[in-house]
């Protein structure tokens, strides 16, 4: 067996089973997940239509770079979106269809990182982060250097404060805007200060930009690698490659489609990679995506949902505890009064509530764990359920103090 499997770290909804177990929490009141950032809103019924539509494809293999209409697609949407100028976006060179984004952010460091090179490559990611990262980091024979997206900073990373020597290693780096589990956005100046550094010092950024359709204000949608890199004249998205997915975007976790679009010489070898790989998208996801990139009134719909939640959610718990509205994504980040697994523990056993502690979504780094301390709430439940959830959460935290 490949030696580098064993480097791989229990997941951390495994850390949350062993947690909880043994544990049993009343039964008389209803179990609510606030743990895992699964949406659950319906999927847009235009999308299984077409879907349903599309059945009779089957019977012809898909191309693993997918349908040119597909792209086509892709690219309009990209252009609406990011403000990008078509004339920049070749859909025969720029776009990749991905089997959604967790297996193409995974597959992505096996093609981009040279084992070879004369010291060990490091692969860049912030911490907390999706555990992917990093488990793509060690099985393509590399070094996870976890960079910390801390309270005092707005939850923003510190990439001043990294050294030229690590720069110098780095081979990948993975940035997530907006962020899991903090929701924190990257500033336009912030990404462009990025890619000056990977053109000074060549290597790839990987941008995971799966919760950017989720923002709470129509007028400052957050900024795009790719928007980023427009914007300073790097028109050919040189080192720049971006990630997305309509398991957010469009409610479709079960779709498993997504994209990845960027620098045409970084995706050549990737399209090669993923030939042997073997993840081309089955024809009818294919003719469903075309649908669902196409159509933005079920996108904004979804986050007028969102906002809902967020806003009852927040008003319910504010007088008892420090609770503020993320720039985007659908989680809160919750400081807890406790220890942040014993806070878990306790508001499961109490109140039949889950959420996920901090920590197993972070490595302690330097003797410092930044999850540490807090909770991930994902408000993916219904509306009533979120109110319930906040009620009892409200209620527990009250005992506490």
């Amino acid at each position: 067996m490949n030696p580098d499997l064993k480097r791989l770290q229990p997941y951390p909804f495994e850390k949350l089973a062993a947690l909880k177990a043994g544990v049993t929490p009343p039964e008389s009141l209803q179990h609510i997940a606030l743990s895992i950032g699964e949406p659950k809103h319906d999927a847009p019924g235009f999308v299984v239509d077409a879907l349903v539509a599309a059945m009779p494809s089957l019977n012809t293999y898909p191309l693993t770079k997918g349908m040119p209409a597909l792209r086509q697609s892709i690219s309009d949407w990209l252009q609406k979106r990011f403000q990008l100028a078509a004339a920049t976006l070749d859909i025969e060179t720029n776009i990749l269809p991905v089997a959604g984004t967790r297996e193409a952010l995974f597959a992505f460091a096996q093609a981009v990182i040279n084992k070879q090179s004369e010291s060990t490559p490091l692969v860049l990611m912030p911490n907390p982060f999706y555990q992917i990262y990093e488990g793509a980091a060690f099985l393509a024979g590399a070094t996870p250097y976890f960079y910390d997206t801390r309270a005092e900073n707005n939850y923003l990373p510190d990439f001043d404060a990294i050294s030229d020597d690590v720069w110098q290693r780095c081979q990948l780096l993975y940035i997530c805007s907006p962020g899991n589990p903090t929701g924190a956005v990257l500033s336009q100046q912030c990404l462009q200060d990025l890619i000056r550094k990977a053109r000074q010092f060549d290597f790839v950024i990987a941008s995971d930009e799966c919760y950017s359709e989720l923002y709470f204000d129509e007028s400052t949608p957050p900024t795009g690698l790719l928007q980023a890199s427009h914007a300073m004249g790097n028109d050919n998205y040189a080192n720049c490659v971006v990630f997305h997915s309509l398991s957010k975007r469009s409610n479709l976790p079960g779709l498993r489609s997504g994209f990845v679009a960027g620098d045409a010489s970084v995706l050549s070898g990737f399209l090669s990679y993923r030939t042997y790989h073997g993840c081309a998208l089955p024809p009818t996801h294919q003719i469903a995506s075309i649908a669902a990139w196409q159509d933005e009134q079920h996108v904004r719909q979804n986050r007028m949902f969102y906002t809902e939640k967020f806003k009852a959610v927040i008003d319910i718990l504010q007088p008892v505890i420090e609770v503020q509205m993320p720039a985007a994504s659908f989680y809160i980040w919750l400081k807890t009064p406790v220890c942040e697994q014993e806070f878990a523990k306790q508001l499961f056993a109490t109140q039949n509530v889950t959420v996920l502690p901090g920590s197993y979504l972070s490595r302690d780094n330097n003797g410092f764990n930044p999850g540490a301390g807090h909770v991930r709430m994902a408000l993916v439940a219904p509306l009533d359920e979120c109110i319930e959830a906040a009620k009892r959460i409200k209620q527990f935290i009250a005992t506490l103090n």
